[in-house]
């Protein structure tokens, strides 16, 4: 027999379920599908589909190792894909089809229609459990309802995998056929996407190799610190693993288990830089969960339908500012700098933009969401739909309407010596300590740096409104 394993977001060998499979079921062969022009209707970034594709090459190294042949396809619509995926198992003789689950509309749209026409064709296509900690579905309130806020979500997790522990999938032993086909050729730019630039790619280098030498640094050294060090951007202080998480070049499951191994098997108690970098990788549980739960997440619907009534400013001369960087606060302009110059934003700052654009600068979330999709190497629509929805206070479990981060507060207390805005604001790098945080107008116009483009106090009165008057 003859086995498929499609990857798709799960570029790994270890801890991969559905690669697993299709070895015992035969010979395998990998399989990837590249989808530009779905890619480009989802708002991906150029930055990410370069790290994916040289996640690729990274993986084919390991496949060949282990005598598995990568094939490659380009189908641009996911709509096509069923067609494609019977005509490319026919002609390899493939008799059954190996994934991981993954949890967008979209996404299950399009397994549905291959798994019903690989059926007709008497082809079995199989979804397996690879993408998370504990099957979507299966952690439910006391209603048999999705929660909708973390902590009792958390608890859930905690409990479950305190009773049935996440168990690694082994990695496959080296195959032995010999009529199986030759890898394709992969390409080094993804025709019709800009290539970053090589100072991008060299801070983000591919592959699960690098994802396992950052998991082991960050756990032999800055673990165990994560608590008083992860708000603070100037340090390193978080794992920066995010994009290989998203890509799969590393798997949740991998993460935890190192963390438990730091932290004598405990998850909730210990050492509380673990336990709570264990429950960091519970948030993003928690939103893949609700994008499984809550369908109309992935259609750009708030959480919280209520909120759809928020009459959100047409502001494009300020919302250009804010994506430009001319916002006036340097906390927030260095942050956009951080996000367009390297593909990634520190998670503190995240909220502190996202609470700016969609509180200070009363501006639809969903427009925010899009430029991060469009910028971050660590796209991901669970996580970064869940972050915003947080910070707009339109989704589950949300910062309430009336909490509003005042920006220089944020600045101020986790660049308390302005260390990250000389980074990212060179210019405002000769302004002392104090005043780095909201230069003076005499400073403002020797350095031209602009004004800031809405009153904080007024717009923060200006949304606290809007939304109370839904209620």
């Amino acid at each position: 027999m003859t086995a498929l394993c499609w990857f798709r977001t799960d570029l790994r060998i270890e801890d991969q379920p559905a690669l697993l499979s299709a070895v015992a079921d035969g010979d395998a062969i990998a399989l990837f599908i590249a989808s530009p022009a779905q890619w480009h209707q989802h708002g991906d970034a150029p930055v990410k589909v370069d790290f994916w594709l040289r996640g690729l090459h990274a993986l084919k190294t390991e496949l060949t190792a282990l005598n598995i042949p990568l094939k490659w396809l380009v189908i641009d619509q996911w709509e096509d894909i069923p067609k494609a995926l019977l005509a490319f198992c026919q002609k390899h003789g493939i008799d059954s089809v190996h994934c991981n689950r993954e949890f967008g509309v979209n996404e299950r749209r399009r397994d549905r229609n291959c798994y019903s026409l690989l059926k007709e064709h008497g082809i079995a296509m199989t979804g397996h459990h690879g993408g998370t900690l504990l099957i979507p579905g299966t952690v439910k309130t006391g209603s048999d309802s999705y929660y909708r806020v973390f902590t009792p979500f958390a608890k859930a997790c905690r409990e479950k995998l305190r009773t049935a522990p996440y168990r690694l999938a082994a990695a496959p032993k080296k195959q032995t056929g010999k009529n199986l086909p030759a890898s394709d050729d992969l390409p080094s730019v993804m025709p019709g996407w800009d290539a970053p630039a090589v100072a991008l790619q060299q801070g983000w280098p591919a592959g699960s190799d690098v994802a396992h030498e950052r998991l082991e640094q960050f756990s032999q050294a800055r673990m165990s610190q994560y608590v008083p060090d992860r708000d603070f951007p100037a340090l390193p202080g978080t794992s920066t693993l995010s994009p290989y998480l998203a890509a799969g070049m590393i798997s949740a499951g991998q993460c935890l288990h190192v963390a438990m191994m730091v932290n004598q098997g405990e998850t909730e108690t210990g050492n509380r830089g673990v336990s709570t970098w264990i429950t960091e990788i519970l948030w993003r549980e928690f939103y893949q969960h609700l994008m499984y739960g809550f369908p109309t997440l992935s259609m750009h619907q708030p959480m919280r339908p209520d909120t759809n009534a928020v009459v959100w400013r047409d502001a494009p001369t300020d919302f250009a500012a804010w994506c430009e960087a001319r916002t006036g606060v340097p906390i927030v302009d260095a942050a956009m700098r951080q996000l367009v110059t390297t593909g990634w934003m520190h998670n503190r700052l995240r909220m502190v933009v996202a609470m700016y654009l969609t509180k200070n600068l009363l501006i639809d979330w969903r427009r925010g969401e899009s430029f991060f999709m469009q910028h971050l190497i660590d796209g991901e629509l669970a996580a970064n739909n869940g972050g915003w929805q947080w910070s707009a206070s339109t989704g589950a479990d949300s910062a309430p309407y009336f909490r509003v981060f005042n920006p220089i507060s944020q600045s101020q207390k986790f660049d308390p010596k302005g260390q990250f805005i000389r980074h990212w604001l060179p210019d405002l790098s000769s302004l002392s300590d104090r005043e780095i945080h909201d230069p003076s107008a005499i400073s403002r116009r020797a350095l031209n740096y602009p004004d800031q483009i809405v009153d904080l106090k007024s717009s923060r009165v200006r949304a606290i409104e809007a939304f109370a008057s839904l209620r």
